[in-house]
């Protein structure tokens, strides 16, 4: 348990809520915004029949979103619009990380969001904790802080299994390349996650994927489905410029264990063939999917290693549906599935 009676539960635990931000940055997907609303509709479609959908929507916006989720068949007595200006519509990111406590209450915490060291048009992401917390005011309320600073966390940084281990990568967290807290070495990380996340086990892996701005998220790489099972995306084509780099931490993930000192599971799942449009390669991954109630949204990009990364997470996910949603157009916002959402445990 952290310093404040709470953890970071796994993303598999029942659910409240699930948060989205509806797309509206079209710079974010130059020449491609048209389908990328309706992307949004299938996964709310899906998303609202097993739980309620929150969704940051611009201001002025209701009509429009109301629209495009009718016409998908979003359920829309589960759909809860909030009028809030985002830059952008990464929430996995720009949400708080809802924590909760042994006797059932949720909490939020509200880490700093700095545009991931990259982008200055961060400052209405960087609010959404404090729209929230106005929201949501009978929910406790955490600012992570070292000394007199706000310490700056994403949720796509991070993945845990509920019980006391968390997956990070060194590029992400401890690069000077886009550092999110310069000057915190490796231990001070580690409290700082162990205070505010319940974490007590750190397992660092190397680096992220190729095309990701992010420089290194973990939910482009590995994600725990279980407490002592991890999924690691794999590459078997040796000129691949991904092939090293996810090599050494499927090698780095074989020697691991959990909290207990129990060896994980390693899983591969394979890669998509690279996906480029106009020169640019994108972090397409499978491992970017989101585990919701009952549910498990996978992305997948019309390629043929789709059946076998929808086959393996099924197989992993046996008390839930595998359901595919095409995001060979998202993608090019630089994420996917994972990356769109937060969950609000129950």
């Amino acid at each position: 348990m952290s310093m404040t009676g709470y953890r970071m539960p796994a993303e598999w635990e029942r659910h409240e809520a699930t948060w989205l931000a509806w797309p509206h940055e079209k710079a974010d997907w130059p020449g491609k915004f048209a389908p990328v609303p309706w992307v949004y509709g299938a996964i709310v479609r899906y998303l609202s029949r097993v739980e309620t959908v929150r969704i940051l929507i611009p201001p002025g916006g209701h009509k429009a979103v109301e629209t495009v989720l009718r016409k998908s068949g979003a359920s829309m007595e589960r759909v809860e619009l909030f009028e809030v200006a985002t830059d952008r519509s990464w929430t996995r990111d720009t949400c708080p990380i809802f924590v909760k406590n042994d006797a059932g209450q949720v909490g939020m915490t509200h880490w700093r969001f700095n545009g991931w060291a990259k982008y200055d048009n961060h400052k209405h992401d960087a609010r959404i904790p404090l729209e929230l917390r106005r929201l949501f005011r009978k929910l406790p309320y955490y600012k992570p802080m070292v000394g007199k600073k706000h310490v700056v966390l994403e949720g796509g940084s991070i993945d845990v299994n509920g019980a006391g281990t968390l997956l990070t990568t060194e590029e992400c967290l401890l690069s000077p390349v886009q550092a999110r807290n310069p000057g915190f070495t490796r231990e001070q990380i580690e409290q700082v996650l162990g205070e505010w996340l319940g974490v007590r086990h750190v397992l660092w892996l190397k680096d992220g994927i190729e095309g990701d701005d992010t420089h290194g998220h973990v939910d482009d790489l590995a994600r725990f489905v279980n407490p002592t099972t991890v999924v690691v995306a794999s590459e078997t084509d040796r000129g691949e410029r991904n092939y090293a780099i996810l090599a050494e931490n499927y090698k780095r993930l074989q020697h691991m264990r959990d909290q207990n000192e129990t060896p994980l599971q390693v899983v591969k799942l394979p890669m998509p063939r690279p996906v480029i449009f106009d020169g640019q390669r994108l972090p397409a991954s499978y491992a970017n999917f989101y585990i919701a109630n009952g549910l498990v949204l996978v992305p997948v990009f019309n390629d043929q290693a789709d059946r076998e990364a929808l086959n393996i997470l099924a197989r992993l996910f046996k008390d839930r549906e595998v359901v595919p949603i095409y995001c060979g157009d998202l993608v090019l916002g630089l994420g996917t599935l994972h990356c769109a959402t937060q969950q609000q445990p129950q």
